[in-house]
C-alpha cells in the first residue's frame, strides 16, 4: 500500500486562517505553509489591495487525489513560498460551497474539456478565471505539467502579459454569465423522445460482461440505472431491466461493495468493479440503497433487499451523529495508506477464524497471498454462490450462515484497525437522500429502526439546521454554515414527502409545504422557468448557476421538479406540478442534446407524461470520481 507523508493537519506548528473554519477539509490544510484564506470578501479585498491574482483550490475531505496534491505540493516549503509571494491562496470545500464549485468547475470544463477534484483555478483579484485544471504533480510527470513551474509561469505572465490574461478572463466570464434562452411563450407538447434517446444510448454503451457503462474507471451511476428501471416499468423493455440487474449483480460481487462492513466505495478503477478508490460518500450510499430497494420491488430478488439493508446498517453504524443527522463521508486513507482499513491477507483472516473456516472464507472472498491491491486483497466474490456451495459441499443455507459468521468475525477484527477519518458535516440535501432511503427501507422491511432513524434525522434538520423558517446548508461541530441551496430545500421536501407516504403521518406533509414556498420565493427564475442554485441574497459570484445536468447528486433543478411534482400530487394543488413542468420545458434543448446527462429530470418527464396520479420518488445521480467530473460519455 502506498504510504504518504504525515497529513498536513498533523503539524502542530504554523497555523493559517483555515484553523478557525468548521469544515474538516479546510482544517486538513490549516497547518500547511501555504497562507490559505477561506472564500469570502476578506480574501478578495486582500487580492485587490496587494494587486495579486488568486489561486483557488477546491476539494473535499474524502478525496484521495486532493490528499495527494496536498502531500506533494501544499506541504512543500518551496511551493508554499511561491504561492505566498505571488498569489492570494483560497481553499474551498466543494461540499460547503457547491455554488462556487459549480461556477469554477464549469469554467475549467470550458477551458480544458474536463474537470474534477482537486480543482485548481487561477483568478483575477475580482474572481474572474483565466486558467485552470485539476490535479497537478509538483514536477512534470506523465505528460502533466508540474505545479511548481506552472505557478512560476503564471506569476510571470501576470507581471509581463497581464492584459492578455485579463482578456482571457473577460471572455470566459462572459461565457459563464450568458443566460439560457428565455422559456418560449408557446410550448410544444411533451414527448418521450429524450427518454428513448437516453435509454438507447445507455444500452449501446453497456458493458455486457461486467455491467455499467463504458470502460474503466467504472462508476455506479444510479440515476442512469433508475432511468432504465423506469423504462422497464413504463414499457416492459426487458433489455433495460437486464442492463440494471447485470450492473447491480456485478457491483454487489465486486470490491466497490464493502463485503465486510456494507456500503459502497466511490468508484472502481477497473472494469470488473474489484479495485475501488476507497472513500465512502453518504450521497452514493443513500442513492444506491434506494436503487437496490427499487430493483427488489421490481424483481423480487431477495439479494437486492439484503444489500440495501446492509447499506442502511453501515450508515446507521458509521455515519450517524448522536443527535440524529448523517455525516457526509469517510476518507479513502488511514494512517497515510490508501485502503489500509479495508484490505486483507490470508494471515489476517487466519488470525480471526479457525483454520478450516479461514480457508473457506479466503476462498469465498478470493483473498490470496498475491492479492489484488499492493500485496493484499480487496474482498470480492469471484464465484457464484450456487457454484461455490457445490464446490465445497455446502447447502445454500449453510453457505449463508457461514458467510454471516465470516463477516461478523472480520468486521470485529477490522474495528480494531485505525479508522479512516470521518467528514462530520451534516449536509441537508444529502440527509434528505438518506432519509428517503431509510423511509423506503422501513416501508419494505418494517424494521422500526429505519423509521426511527429517518424521523430523527428529519427532526434534527428541521430543528437544528433551520432558523426562523430558513434552512442552512449544513452544520458541523455545532456550527451552522451559510444559507441553504435549492437542492437542500428540494431534497428535504422529497424526504418529508417520503416519510409522509410511508408513515401516513400528516406532520411531515405539513412541514414540506412551507419549504416549497421558500424554494419558489427565493430560488425561482421566472424568465427562464427554472431554479437558481443559490438565493439572491446568498452570495456574490460572477454568475448564479442554474444547474440542470446531474453530477454526484441530482441537479438542483431535477430535485426541485421532482419535489414539486410529488407535492402537487399529494396536496392536489396543480400549481406545483405546473412549476415542475416548466422546469422540464426549460431544459428541453439540453434534454434533447445530452439526454444521458439529465436522467433525474427525465424521470420527472416520464411522470408528467404518465399523469398526476404518480408521485415521483427521490432519484439518484451519475457518480463521478474524486479526480474526474467529465460528462458521462455513455
Amino acid at each position: 500500500m502506498k504510504t504518504k507523508p504525515r497529513a498536513p493537519d498533523d503539524d502542530a506548528g504554523h497555523a493559517n486562517a483555515l484553523a478557525r473554519e468548521a469544515s474538516p477539509y479546510l482544517r486538513q490544510h490549516a497547518h500547511n505553509p501555504v497562507d490559505w484564506l477561506p472564500w469570502g470578501d476578506a480574501a478578495f479585498a486582500r487580492a485587490r489591495a496587494e494587486d495579486k491574482p488568486i489561486f483557488l483550490s477546491i476539494g473535499y475531505a474524502a478525496c484521495h487525489w486532493c490528499h495527494v496534491m496536498a502531500h506533494e505540493s501544499f506541504v512543500d516549503p518551496h511551493i508554499a513560498m511561491l504561492l505566498n509571494a505571488h498569489f492570494i491562496a483560497i481553499k474551498v470545500d466543494r461540499e460547503e460551497r457547491p455554488d462556487v464549485d459549480d461556477l469554477y468547475m464549469t469554467a475549467v470544463q470550458m477551458l480544458t474539456g474536463t474537470g474534477g477534484w482537486p480543482l485548481s483555478v487561477f483568478l483575477t483579484p475580482t474572481g474572474a478565471p483565466f486558467f485552470g485544471g485539476t490535479y497537478f504533480p509538483p514536477e512534470e510527470r506523465s505528460g502533466m505539467p508540474g505545479f511548481t513551474r506552472l505557478v512560476q509561469e503564471i506569476a510571470r505572465l501576470w507581471r509581463e502579459r497581464r492584459a492578455d490574461l485579463l482578456a482571457d478572463a473577460d471572455a470566459l466570464t462572459r461565457a459563464l454569465q450568458a443566460p439560457p434562452a428565455p422559456q418560449p411563450a408557446v410550448a410544444t407538447p411533451l414527448s418521450d423522445v429524450p427518454i428513448t434517446a437516453a435509454v438507447q444510448a445507455l444500452l449501446a454503451s453497456a458493458d455486457r460482461q461486467h455491467g455499467g457503462f463504458g470502460p474503466a474507471p467504472k462508476f455506479p451511476n444510479p440515476a442512469l440505472l433508475q432511468l432504465l428501471l423506469c423504462q422497464y416499468e413504463r414499457t416492459g423493455d426487458v433489455a433495460a431491466l437486464a442492463g440494471v440487474t447485470r450492473t447491480l449483480d456485478a457491483m454487489a460481487a465486486g470490491g466497490i461493495h464493502d463485503q465486510i462492513g456494507g456500503g459502497f466505495h466511490r468508484y472502481a478503477t477497473d472494469a470488473a468493479w474489484r479495485v475501488p478508490h476507497f472513500e465512502k460518500m453518504l450521497y452514493d450510499n443513500a442513492q444506491l440503497a434506494t436503487l437496490y430497494l427499487a430493483a427488489y420491488q421490481v424483481t423480487q430478488n431477495e439479494q437486492y433487499r439484503v444489500i440495501a439493508c446492509a447499506v442502511c446498517e453501515y450508515v446507521l453504524r458509521d455515519l450517524t451523529d448522536p443527535a440524529g443527522g448523517f455525516y457526509s463521508a469517510e476518507d479513502a486513507d488511514s494512517q497515510g495508506c490508501e485502503g489500509a482499513y479495508y484490505v486483507w491477507t490470508p494471515a489476517a483472516v487466519r488470525a480471526c477464524l479457525p483454520a478450516d473456516e479461514a480457508a473457506l472464507c479466503c476462498a469465498w472472498f478470493d483473498i490470496t497471498d498475491d492479492g489484488n491491491f499492493e500485496g493484499a486483497t480487496i474482498p470480492h466474490v469471484a464465484v457464484a454462490p450456487a457454484m461455490f456451495a457445490a464446490q465445497h459441499g455446502l447447502t445454500a443455507a449453510e453457505l449463508h450462515a457461514r458467510h454471516d459468521q465470516w463477516r461478523a468475525a472480520l468486521l470485529a477484527a477490522r474495528a480494531a484497525r485505525p479508522r479512516p477519518a470521518t467528514d462530520d458535516k451534516i449536509i441537508v440535501a444529502w440527509n434528505g437522500l438518506m432519509i428517503s432511503a431509510l423511509a423506503r427501507a422501513w416501508s419494505i422491511t418494517k424494521d422500526a429502526r429505519y423509521r426511527t432513524a429517518a424521523e430523527r434525522a428529519a427532526t434534527f434538520v428541521l430543528t437544528h439546521v433551520q432558523v426562523k423558517g430558513r434552512l442552512h446548508h449544513s452544520v458541523c461541530a455545532g456550527r451552522l454554515s451559510g444559507p441553504a441551496f435549492a437542492d437542500d430545500y428540494a431534497g428535504l421536501i422529497l424526504a418529508l414527502l417520503d416519510l409522509h407516504q410511508t408513515t401516513r403521518d400528516s406532520h411531515w406533509l405539513a412541514q414540506a409545504e412551507p419549504l416549497a414556498q421558500t424554494l419558489l420565493r427565493d430560488f425561482w427564475d421566472d424568465v427562464h422557468g427554472c431554479f437558481f442554485l443559490s438565493a439572491a441574497d446568498h452570495t456574490h459570484l460572477l454568475a448564479r448557476p442554474r444547474p440542470m445536468d446531474d453530477h454526484a447528486v441530482p441537479s438542483a433543478n431535477a430535485l426541485a421538479a421532482q419535489a414539486l411534482f410529488a407535492l402537487g400530487g399529494l396536496t392536489k394543488h396543480a400549481a406545483y406540478q405546473h412549476m415542475a413542468e416548466r422546469v422540464v420545458r426549460a431544459a428541453h434543448a439540453e434534454l434533447l442534446a445530452a439526454p444521458v446527462n439529465h436522467c433525474a429530470l427525465l424521470r420527472t418527464l416520464a411522470a408528467l407524461l404518465r399523469g398526476p396520479r404518480e408521485n415521483v420518488r427521490p432519484v439518484t445521480a451519475p457518480v463521478h470520481n474524486c479526480c474526474t467530473r467529465a460528462t458521462c460519455h455513455a
